[in-house]
């Protein structure tokens, strides 16, 4: 049971997969629901103030470097790109449009892209914490039911 929650944990701290792969691993390998939430959770939840304090300034950084440029640039256009289009379409909404959109569990919305974009737009630490974490749980309530509805098909993929 401790390798599948150290698992559960290091997949839910992954950019582009964090909770929404590590709720099913969790639910698939049968550990607790109520478990797997809190071990994604805060997994999700601990790169947070991380990526809102240094994730700008290693990007912009990076940019210039022979290997990792083009990288860093393009990971910086699209986090102002996306940051500027939530903005946009938000306006005075900006808390509950970044709750949405790390809340709603697709690929390329999350804490990790989220944060970066509340980053860039220079979004208040606290309220950019309360909005990534309100979509961290939103996502976890989404796909801990996905994951128990339909539980059966994905273990049966999974194992």
């Amino acid at each position: 049971m401790l390798k599948h929650c150290l698992i559960v944990f290091g997949v839910s701290m992954v950019p582009l997969i964090e909770l929404r792969g590590a709720i099913p691993y969790g639910v698939a390998f049968g550990l607790p629901l109520w478990l797997t939430f809190i071990i994604a959770i805060i997994g999700n939840m601990l790169p947070v103030p991380i990526i809102y304090f240094f994730a700008r300034k290693v990007l912009v950084w990076g940019c210039d470097k022979k290997f990792i440029g083009r990288f860093f640039t393009w990971c910086l256009e699209k986090g102002e790109k996306g940051g500027k289009k939530l903005q946009e379409k938000a306006g005075r909404g900006l808390f509950w449009a970044l709750l949405l959109f790390v809340g709603i569990p697709i690929p390329g919305t999350g804490a990790w892209t989220g944060t970066l974009a509340a980053s860039l737009l220079d979004m208040d630490f606290k309220k950019s914490v309360l909005a990534c974490m309100g979509g961290v749980l939103l996502a976890a309530i989404i796909m801990g039911t996905l994951s128990v509805l339909g539980v059966g098909i994905f273990t049966s993929v999974v194992a």
